[in-house]
């Protein structure tokens, strides 16, 4: 089939309600924000010049709506979205803590994200996408679980670029294991990993970034693993190479989506470069862009309205070389 789109993606979309101040009377303010990982990792290829289209499910409610104008009116293809009229949309509400540290309270028992069925996958939107992407918040419950499953089948069979953002949340799982076995399901499939310097010390159980890495290499065979690790930069590793970058120091007012604004530019530069014949210098081009772009979002409340264009992502890059390892 054609290759009518760059990526596709499966998974939540919801509303992130982040600290805006407090009211006269004292009262905490919220501002609803369009958000969920696999569609803020679209909107920032949209914003990238990359064709992009999602798959998931919101209620036939006022939230519902504004989440596929928005996703809309951001240059996302839409029509892989579906309504359901029993579950309500999932909402997280997200409290930024003194050290700049998030916690999420999630109304999602259930959400309708969770509720997307195999028979409502758009197949062949996978099928006509060059790369897949996908996280384990579609794995925590059924049916959209096998709904997961199927499309990476369908990913796969259709010779797709598969990559997995773990984006571990631990409030929305049961059990702890629940969340491992469905990160070790996704490593399974992918050909690029994008982790956090939490989720590799909780995967593989080893306080040292690289011996965790490594021991993801030697099990699952990833062809290309991207570890974030907040303001202190990424790493990216590919065969026997090891590249850091450091990061980019801003005055962060809020970091929701900044670890998918870093997949979207990894994604974009893989679209770019392939997977075959990475080299340093590319790779370090791939981290650098992404650390830029990451840093910018948290200048902003919300994620997928607040992505950095092009430009100013250049002019970061141009300003702050010398943080640039």
């Amino acid at each position: 089939m054609e290759k009518q789109y760059d990526v596709a993606a499966l998974g939540e979309l919801l509303i992130d309600f982040t600290m805006h101040g407090q009211s006269g009377q004292g009262n905490d303010l919220f501002e609803a924000c369009p958000g969920g990982a696999p569609c803020n990792v679209l909107a920032m290829l949209n914003k990238l010049g990359r064709r992009t289209a999602f798959i998931g499910k919101v209620g036939a409610d006022r939230f519902g709506d504004l989440l596929r104008g928005t996703i809309e009116d951001v240059g996302i293809e839409a029509k892989g979205l579906v309504s359901d009229k029993e579950a309500r949309t999932t909402l997280a509400f997200v409290h930024t803590l003194p050290d700049g540290d998030r916690e999420f309270s999630f109304y999602r028992r259930p959400g309708a994200d969770m509720m997307l069925a195999q028979e409502e996958v758009d197949y062949d939107l996978i099928r006509s996408s060059r790369v897949f992407h996908f996280g384990t918040l579609s794995m925590t419950d059924e049916p959209v679980r096998t709904a997961t499953k199927k499309a990476l089948e369908a990913a796969r069979e259709a010779g797709c670029l598969i990559t997995f953002d773990p984006n571990l949340r631990e409030p929305l799982w049961n059990t702890l294991d629940d969340a491992k076995a469905a990160m070790e399901y996704g490593f399974g499939y992918c050909d690029m990993l994008k982790i956090s310097d939490n989720e590799i010390q909780f995967i593989s159980g080893k306080d040292d970034y690289d011996e965790g890495i490594r021991y993801l290499q030697e099990r699952y065979r990833i062809p290309v693993i991207f570890l974030t690790m907040g303001k202190d930069g990424s790493r990216a590793y590919y065969k026997d190479l090891r590249v850091e970058r450091r990061g980019f120091a801003v005055k962060a007012v809020e970091a929701t989506g900044a670890g998918d604004t870093f997949c979207g530019c990894v994604i974009d530069g893989l679209l770019k470069y392939g997977v075959e014949g990475l080299d340093e210098g590319k790779l370090g081009e791939i981290l650098t862009y992404a650390n830029a772009a990451a840093a910018l979002i948290t200048l902003k409340k919300g994620a997928i309205r607040s992505m950095p264009e092009r430009g100013r992502i250049d002019e970061m890059i141009k300003a702050g070389s010398d943080l640039v390892s």
